[in-house]
């Protein structure tokens, strides 16, 4: 037990010594070659939908009424990527399939659960290809 005491005592007496650094000296400035992340336009339209579709999920469940698509949905086909070179022929037509999926759902005559778990499965289609790293958190948005 005096032992425990005496290392605390002794770490916060050493950790207390220790020389302060003053912040805003030139040896805190980052280096020019730190960047700072941000979501590209795509990134954050991707974002939007997740959460419009997570609404949009509850209301099928819930058996509410799902109003009209979102018209911003439809920036897919013209928001900047975060590599441009990613805008390719596959990535197009994956793009128009999920709209086209997207717009089903609002359908009155189609069974919103089946076309909304279609919709879920082409955003999973193109992300296998494109950018894997969401689909775990895209499954979820799944209708059992």
């Amino acid at each position: 037990m005096m032992k425990n005491v005496l290392l605390i005592l002794s770490f916060v007496f050493f950790s207390c010594n220790k020389e302060q650094k003053t912040i805003g000296t030139e040896q805190d400035v980052p280096s020019s070659d730190f960047k700072m992340y941000t979501m590209s336009e795509m990134a954050l339209l991707m974002e939007q939908m997740y959460i419009a579709n997570e609404k949009l999920r509850e209301q099928i469940i819930k058996g509410d009424s799902i109003g009209e698509m979102p018209t911003y949905f439809s920036k897919i086909t013209s928001a900047h990527l975060t590599n441009e070179k990613e805008r390719d022929t596959f990535f197009i037509k994956k793009q128009l399939e999920f709209l086209n999926k997207q717009s089903l759902i609002y359908d009155e005559t189609k069974d919103s659960k089946l076309t909304y778990n279609e919709m879920v499965d082409a955003c999973i289609t193109c992300h296998k290809v494109k950018c894997g790293g969401p689909i775990s958190r895209i499954k979820k948005l799944y209708i059992p």
